[in-house]
C-alpha cells in the first residue's frame, strides 16, 4: 500500500494535512527531520504511516506511560500491531512483548528512555532491524525546554550502539528557537529537513480574567457548560483538593489528579476522566502530557502557570480533534508569589553545578515575567502567544477575550511619569506595592518606615484608582519603560527608555470601554469564523441525531474496553451529522472513518442514521 491507502484505510482521512505529507515523504527518503506542529495537528502520523512502509521496526521513544497507552490502544483499535514498553508491564508482560517483537509482529512499538539501555532492551534492538527512531515530545531533551528530562540524554547513545543507524525523526509542539537548536544539536540529527507549520490553533479561544471570587466564576462556567469535557488546571496540589471538593458538593461529574495520590488513585482516575466517567478533571501540571482526549471542550486554569510554553500546551489539550474550543486564565497577583516560590524551590536541575542552577532560575523568572504580562496585555492574547514563539500576526485574531472587547485609546502620559518619577527618586529600591501606594498616597506603615510619604511624588495620583494605576504599571514594564528584577524581591528599576517617557509623550494605552462578553458568546463569534461546518449550524434534527451516535458509541466503547473518542471523535460524529450516510460508500466518505474501523463499526452508525432519518432498514 501506498501512503494515501494508508492513510485511508486504517485512519479514514482523504487528504494530509499542513506539513504532514512533506515531513513523511522526507522520512521515506531516509532523511532526518524535527517537526514543529502545534497539538492536534496530527505530529503522530507523520511517523505511524513511515513505519507502516519502512523495512524494519520503528521505535518511537515517549515520555509518559499514559501516551503510550492511547496512542497503543487507538492503534490496535485501527487494526495496527503495535506494543509498548515501560514499567506499567509486570516482568512476563515485558519479555512476553519483547518475545513478540523479536518475531517481527509489531512495526512500531513506544518504548521509555529509561528502557534503551537496559540489557534486554539493547539485546532486542542490536539483534532487530530498527528502521527508524521517532523522537516524541523531543523538548524533553533540552535543559532549557519547560520539560527536560535527564532521560532523554540516552537516546544518542542508544542509536550510537545500534549496528546501522536508522531514520531519526524527532516531534514536538512547543520549542522556541533555542530549544529547537537544542533538539538537533543534542539527538545529533543528521542534516535534518526542518518543518514548523506554526504554533497558531485557529480553533481555540483565548480569554484571560482577573476576578474576585474565582470559584463563582469556575462554577458559573460549569454551569453552562454541562455535558463536556474539560481540564481545570491548579497551581498547588491543595488547590486541587479543595476545588474538587466543592465542585463534588455542588453536584459536577469531577475527578482530580496530582503527583500526591497513589499510583492505583491516579490511574483511576486519569481512566474515569477519559473512559467519560468523570468529563471534569481538576489537576495539577503533573497531568495530561500524552493526553489525547479528542473532545476536550474547555480548559480552564484556576491559577497562572509559570511560562508561557507551559500554558500553552495545557491549554492546547482543548479542542485536538479540531472543532471551537474555550482556554481561560483566571488571574490572580498571588498566582505570582506562588510561581516564585516554585523557581525558588525547584528541585528539578539538582544535576546541574551552582552557575548552571543560577543560569536556570534567572530564566525561569524571566519566563515567569513573561507569563504575567500575557495577563496584563490589552493586546490580542493569541498575538502574544504567537510572537512568544517567533511568528508575527495581525495583533487581531477575532476569538479571544481582548479581540473581542471594546477598546479605546487613552493618554495615560501624567500617570506614567508620576510612577516612573518616584522609581527615579526612591533610587530604585522599592518594589510594585510600595511604588503604587507612594504615588496613590496611602498612609501605611510601610510607607512610613520607608518615609516615602516624603517622596516628591507622594499623593501625586491621589484621585486616580489604585487598579488603573497597577495597569499603567502593568503597560510602562510591557513596553519596556519600566523592568522589575527577576529576583525574589522583585523591585522596580529603570530602563534606557524610562528618560523618553519623562521628556516626550504622549504616553497611549488601550483600556476597556465597556465590559467584556461572556466567554461562550465571544467562542460562538469565533467558530462562525471557521471554514468548516461544525455543530454551531445544526438543525435541531441533526443536534438530535448527534446525541443518538454519541450513545451508540458509548454502548460500543464499553463493549471493545476503550475511550470513546478512540472508536470516533466528536468530528467525526459531526461530520457524520452533515453527511447522514445511508450506505457503506457515503460512510467511508466520512471523516476519519476507514474501512478497518467501518468493518468493526460502521454497520451500528449506520443503523442509528437511518433510524433518525427515517430510512426502511429491509432485511
Amino acid at each position: 500500500m501506498d501512503k494515501y491507502e494508508i492513510l485511508k484505510k486504517y485512519f479514514g482521512y482523504d487528504a494530509f494535512r499542513d506539513a504532514q505529507e512533506t515531513l513523511i515523504d522526507h522520512i521515506l527518503a531516509g532523511q532526518d527531520t524535527l517537526g514543529i506542529m502545534p497539538t492536534g495537528a496530527g505530529k503522530s502520523l507523520c511517523y505511524q504511516i513511515p513505519a507502516l512502509m519502512l523495512d524494519g521496526i520503528t521505535l518511537v521513544i515517549s515520555p509518559l506511560i499514559s501516551l503510550m497507552k492511547d496512542q497503543v490502544g487507538s492503534l490496535n483499535q485501527a487494526g495496527i500491531h503495535a506494543a509498548y514498553l515501560n514499567s506499567s508491564l509486570t516482568t512476563g508482560q515485558y519479555f512476553k512483548a519483547l518475545a513478540f517483537a523479536r518475531e517481527g509482529r509489531y512495526p512500531i512499538i513506544y518504548v521509555a528512555p529509561e528502557r534503551l539501555l537496559t540489557e534486554e532492551f539493547l539485546d532486542f534492538a542490536l539483534n532487530s532491524r530498527i528502521a527508524m527512531v521517532a523522537v516524541d515530545e523531543a523538548h524533553c531533551v533540552s535543559q532549557w525546554g519547560q520539560d527536560f528530562r535527564p532521560s532523554y540524554l540516552k537516546i544518542t547513545e542508544f542509536i550510537g550502539r545500534l549496528k546501522k543507524r536508522p531514520i531519526v525523526s524527532a516531534f514536538t509542539a512547543t520549542a522556541t528557537k533555542e530549544v529547537r537548536d537544542d533538539i538537533i544539536d543534542i539527538l545529533m540529527l543528521q542534516d535534518p529537513m526542518v518543518m514548523s507549520t506554526g504554533f497558531d490553533r485557529a480553533n481555540l479561544y483565548f480569554g484571560v480574567m482577573s476576578v474576585r471570587d474565582r470559584y463563582g466564576a469556575v462554577r458559573s462556567y460549569l454551569e453552562t457548560h454541562r455535558g463536556e469535557s474539560g481540564i481545570i488546571y491548579c497551581l498547588t496540589r491543595k488547590h486541587v483538593e479543595d476545588l474538587c471538593a466543592r465542585l463534588i458538593k455542588d453536584g459536577f461529574p469531577v475527578t482530580r489528579y496530582h503527583a500526591g495520590l497513589s499510583d492505583a488513585e491516579r490511574r483511576k482516575n486519569q481512566d474515569d476522566f477519559i473512559y467519560d466517567r468523570s468529563p471534569l478533571i481538576v489537576a495539577t501540571s503533573a497531568f495530561g502530557m500524552g493526553i489525547d482526549k479528542s473532545n476536550v471542550r474547555f480548559v480552564l486554569h484556576y491559577g497562572m502557570p509559570k511560562n508561557i510554553e507551559s500554558y500553552y500546551q495545557e491549554a492546547g489539550r482543548a479542542g485536538r480533534d479540531g472543532e471551537p474550543a474555550e482556554c481561560i486564565l483566571y488571574y490572580s497577583g498571588q498566582d505570582v508569589i506562588t510561581n516564585q516560590l516554585f523557581i525558588a524551590h525547584n528541585q528539578d536541575n539538582q544535576e546541574l553545578d551552582a552557575a548552571a542552577r543560577a543560569l536556570v532560575m534567572e530564566r525561569d523568572r524571566d519566563r515567569l515575567r513573561k507569563m504575567t504580562f500575557y495577563c496584563f496585555t490589552n493586546e490580542c492574547l493569541r498575538d502574544y502567544i504567537l510572537k512568544y514563539f517567533g511568528e508575527y500576526g495581525s495583533n487581531y485574531c477575532g476569538n479571544c477575550s481582548n479581540c473581542l472587547t471594546q477598546f479605546e485609546e487613552t493618554d495615560v502620559t501624567e500617570i506614567a511619569r508620576a510612577l516612573i518619577g518616584c522609581v527615579e527618586s526612591s533610587r530604585q529600591r522599592y518594589g510594585t506595592t510600595v511604588i503604587v501606594d507612594t504615588v496613590h498616597g496611602a498612609n501605611t506603615a510601610k510607607i512610613q518606615n520607608y518615609r516615602m510619604n516624603e517622596n516628591p511624588h507622594y499623593g501625586a495620583l491621589k484621585e486616580v484608582p489604585v487598579y488603573r494605576i497597577r495597569q499603567v504599571l502593568n503597560y510602562l514594564q510591557i513596553q519596556e519603560y519600566l523592568a522589575v528584577t527577576t529576583d525574589e524581591y522583585a523591585i522596580v528599576k529603570l530602563t534606557a527608555k524610562s528618560g523618553d517617557a519623562l521628556k516626550e509623550g504622549p504616553i497611549v494605552m488601550k483600556l476597556a470601554k465597556e465590559a467584556k462578553r461572556p466567554p461562550k458568546e465571544a467562542s460562538k463569534e469565533g467558530k462562525n469564523k471557521r471554514s468548516q461546518p461544525g455543530r454551531e449550524s445544526f438543525t435541531e434534527k441533526e443536534d438530535s441525531l448527534f446525541e443518538k451516535l454519541r450513545t451508540v458509541r458509548t454502548e460500543l466503547a464499553k463493549r471493545e474496553k476503550v475511550p470513546p473518542y478512540i472508536v470516533f471523535s466528536d468530528r467525526t460524529l459531526t461530520h457524520m451529522c452533515i453527511v447522514k450516510p445511508t450506505t457503506k460508500e457515503e460512510m467511508l466518505n466520512v471523516s476519519g472513518v476507514g474501512e478497518f474501523k467501518y468493518n468493526k463499526y460502521g454497520e451500528s452508525f449506520l443503523a442509528c442514521v437511518k433510524e433518525e432519518m427515517g430510512v426502511t432498514v429491509h432485511g
